[in-house]
Formats: C-alpha cells, sequence, structure tokens
C-alpha cells in the first residue's frame, strides 16, 4: 500500500512538472511582449535605455531556456516572482486573493456532493414502488438538465431571486463565508451534475448485488440499507470524479467572481490575461494543477479506506 502510494505521488509530481512547463511554454508564444505593453506607454516618459534595464530586470531579455530555468529554480524555492502590472510580489497578490476562492471551492464542492447524495437517495428510495418509479426516473434526469444551464446565467438568476426579491441573502457588504454562501450555492448546481450521474449509477448497481437481496429478505428497512449499505459502496466512484469536478469549481471561478465582484483567483486571473501578466498566470496556473491533483492524490488515499479491496488489489499488482 505504501509503494502504491508514493507511486501515485510521484505521477502527481510529474503531472506538477509537465503542467508547469506546458504553460511556461504557452505563455512564451503568446504575442506581444508584457513588459514593452507596460513600459513602452508614452505618459510614462522612459527611455530605451530604461525599457531596456526594466526588460532586464524582469529576464525578458534571455532566451527562452534560461527564462524556464530560472522560473524553475524560483519556483521551487517558494519564489513566484513580480508582477508586471502592479510591481508586488505575485506570493503577495496570491495570499491575498487565495482565500476568497478557498472558501468558495469549500462551499461549492460541499453542496454539489450534498445535490448529488440528495438525489441519488431519492431516487433509490422512490424506485422501490411504481408510482414512485416515474418521481425516481424525473429525479435521475435532473443532473442532467442542471448540466446545461450556463453558470452565468444561474447565477444572474440567483442574485434576482435570493437576493433582491426574497432577500434572503444579500450580495453586498458581506465577507469572509458569507460571501461566498450564495455564490457556492449557485456554482454548486452545475457542477454537481457529473457527482450525481456516477454517484446514482454506482448506487443502482450496488443496489443489483445479491447481498441487497439478502438484507431485504431479512427485513432490513430500505433507509438503513440505504445509508449503510448502497450509499458507502457507491462512494468510490463518486470520489473518482471529485478531481475533475474541482477543476470545474475553478474554471467556474472565474465567471462566478466577476459576477459577484469577489476578489479571488479567479478575478486575478482575469486581470492577468488582460495585461498580459506573464508571473501571475503561472502562478495560478500552477496553484490550480495542485489543487486538482491534490483533489486526486487524496481521493487515491480514501478509496482503499472505504473499500479495502482497492487496497488488496493495490499490493497485489506491486506498485
Amino acid at each position: 500500500m505504501i509503494r502504491y502510494l508514493f507511486t501515485r505521488f510521484l505521477h502527481a509530481l510529474f503531472v506538477l512538472w509537465g503542467a508547469f512547463t506546458l504553460s511556461f511554454v504557452l505563455l512564451q508564444v503568446m504575442p506581444g511582449d508584457a513588459v514593452l505593453v507596460k513600459f513602452q506607454d508614452p505618459e510614462l516618459g522612459l527611455s530605451p535605455q530604461q525599457i531596456a534595464d526594466m526588460r532586464a530586470t524582469y529576464g525578458a531579455d534571455e532566451s527562452a531556456i534560461t527564462q524556464y530555468a530560472h522560473v524553475l529554480g524560483r519556483t521551487l524555492h517558494g519564489n513566484l516572482g513580480y508582477s508586471i502590472e502592479t510591481g508586488l510580489p505575485v506570493g503577495q497578490m496570491l495570499h491575498a486573493a487565495y482565500p476568497t476562492t478557498l472558501r468558495l471551492a469549500i462551499v461549492s464542492f460541499t453542496g454539489a456532493l450534498a445535490f448529488a447524495a440528495i438525489c441519488c437517495a431519492l431516487a433509490i428510495l422512490l424506485s422501490g414502488n411504481p408510482v414512485g418509479r416515474y418521481l425516481a426516473a424525473a429525479i435521475g434526469a435532473i443532473p442532467g438538465i442542471t448540466s446545461g444551464i450556463p453558470v452565468f446565467w444561474l447565477e444572474i438568476v440567483a442574485i434576482q431571486l435570493v437576493s433582491f426579491h426574497w432577500k434572503l441573502i444579500p450580495v453586498v457588504g458581506l465577507s469572509g463565508w458569507s460571501a461566498v454562501l450564495l455564490p457556492g450555492l449557485a456554482l454548486a448546481i452545475p457542477i454537481s451534475a457529473p457527482l450525481a450521474q456516477v454517484f446514482m449509477a454506482a448506487a443502482h448497481r450496488v443496489e443489483a448485488l445479491p447481498f441487497i437481496d439478502v438484507l431485504r429478505a431479512r427485513g432490513v428497512s430500505p433507509l438503513r440499507i440505504l445509508y449503510a449499505h448502497i450509499l458507502p459502496n457507491a462512494l468510490p466512484p463518486t470520489l473518482t470524479v471529485s478531481g475533475l469536478v474541482f477543476g470545474e469549481i475553478l474554471a467556474g471561478a472565474v465567471v462566478t467572481e466577476t459576477v459577484f465582484g469577489l476578489d479571488g483567483l479567479g478575478q486575478l486571473a482575469q486581470q492577468a490575461v488582460a495585461s498580459q501578466d506573464v508571473a501571475v498566470l503561472q502562478a495560478i496556473i500552477l496553484i490550480s494543477v495542485s489543487g486538482f491533483v491534490s483533489i486526486g492524490f487524496a481521493s487515491e488515499i480514501i478509496q482503499p479506506l472505504l473499500d479495502p479491496r482497492i487496497g488488496r488489489s493495490a499490493r497485489q499488482r506491486k506498485y
């Protein structure tokens, strides 16, 4: 088991390195020069020599290979460089922005998992009688419908109904967790679709296994069968999809933070793209991939705890 987890950890490091390298190459081939765009403004009144000095300061006058080596070396030492647009350390900018996005990710992921579990539980419980099967089929269609709803449209509707019309959750003058409650729940609805679909499919497979029929024959209540046997056995496949869902959260954060006016990584990424701030973009990409890989690695650790067969199969393969 330890060797298996160590191998997965090495794979995660390789993914991080690959994402860093690919993002560096893609940012290097972007048209234009961010340093020139920033400092060739006539209003600044800089001389050609001063502009050349600024290019040397940011390492823009070096070859791509030399820049890659410098950026990789300083990143490994925890130095993410300086923003061309603001002149501030990138680490300081990320430290100010990431708590908002982290809270948004936690609220939206928790809400998506809860929504998927509720849909799965209702679909299983209602499928036991002929009338309830129609309701179960309708509930099973909900994830497919929500997956096609545009995130920005759903969030605008949430603001209009929840905040302005019903006056339940305000969207102005909030901070901390209260500021991301409505954005997180609005983002949770569309991203819960893959979780709910995988959860329900796995639950139906577990429900068809012989031991479930034995439990029913022994008179165990449907609710106990659901929460004690079906849902725990259907959870491991759902955890595998959680990494993809986390990627959707990071992608949706750009739109969500723009709609709700939140100062998070999504808003910072939008500003960095507009100003071609390569150092900030590189750092945001690295953080996003790190979160994506961390969720996947955590699911690799949790799955053997939920299903010991996974750990045994891993030892048999001698990872």
